[in-house]
């Protein structure tokens, strides 16, 4: 089974939501076999990881329970384990859900929450050794935006990204299995969003490997009046000028392009 190596080339992981409500609809696949060709077409693609979600995170997304969630995800991520030995990652902050999906085959937890809203998913990730995306969020999705207010937007994320970390390692979660991703579009107004990619180097030197997630999310609308199923170039732009900026994993819809963007980044920022 492949694992996962920083400091080369982006890593590229595309999105799979398993929901009837994402904000871009593009990213839907509601059926398992749908879901799982959809995988294999991102591992054919170049994407080095598929990131399987069962529960919308938008802004204003309404919960589902932990039961329904992961009667969408857990199947999918059995079959693509059964047809491919590519990177599985499980978006959910629910340690249930991350259990049964490390189960079947996922290797990354992907937590919106920087492991706050469920106080029993720290030993989850330190039973079955997987990694933890430990992400910055103010609230839960729902109310989210309500909380966009900040005295310093980068250093309070900075600090409040370090309390997650602590809570990990408190946890005896090991440093190696920690990224971090300071949550595009959490919590945060588009000039947080831009201000948070043009300073990514203040968390990339906090040592441990780093997610954006920015893929034609409103910010990107806000700048070019675009709606989601415009935004690839915005995305691409933005995208690349994050790798340049240290960004260690891009999360995306779109792979091909995504995997084209990266390599002329990588190289520029290598050359």
């Amino acid at each position: 089974m492949r694992k996962l190596s920083f400091g080369g080339n982006t890593l590229i992981m595309g999105v799979i939501n398993v929901t009837p409500d994402s904000f871009y609809k593009g990213s839907r696949v509601q059926q398992r076999e749908a879901a799982v060709e959809r995988a294999l077409y991102f591992e054919r693609a170049g994407a080095d990881i598929v990131d399987v979600g069962g529960l919308s995170t938008r802004p204003g997304a309404e919960e589902i329970d932990a039961d329904e969630e992961a009667g969408r995800v857990v199947p999918v991520i059995e079959s693509i384990r059964k047809k491919s030995d590519v990177l599985i990652s499980v978006d959910t902050y629910r340690s249930e859900v991350a259990r049964q999906a490390v189960t079947s085959g996922a290797q990354i937890i992907n937590d919106i929450s920087g492991l706050r809203f469920d106080k029993t998913l720290p030993d989850v990730v330190r039973n079955t050794d997987a990694y933890i995306v430990l992400m910055h969020i103010r609230g839960k999705p729902a109310h989210m935006q309500a909380r966009a207010a900040y005295r310093d937007v980068i250093a309070e994320i900075s600090e409040e990204l370090d309390s997650s970390v602590r809570t990990a390692l408190g946890a005896g979660i090991s440093p190696s299995r920690i990224i971090l991703d300071p949550g595009i579009g959490f919590a945060k107004t588009a000039e947080h969003n831009l201000a948070l990619i043009k300073y990514l180097p203040r968390i990339k030197e906090k040592g441990y490997p780093v997610l954006i997630g920015l893929s034609r999310k409103s910010f990107l609308g806000v700048y070019t009046g675009l709606e989601p199923d415009d935004r690839l170039i915005p995305t691409i732009a933005a995208n690349a000028i994050s790798i340049f900026q240290g960004a260690d994993i891009i999360r995306v819809h779109d792979v091909e392009e995504a995997k084209y963007t990266a390599a002329i980044a990588d190289a520029i920022k290598n050359a």
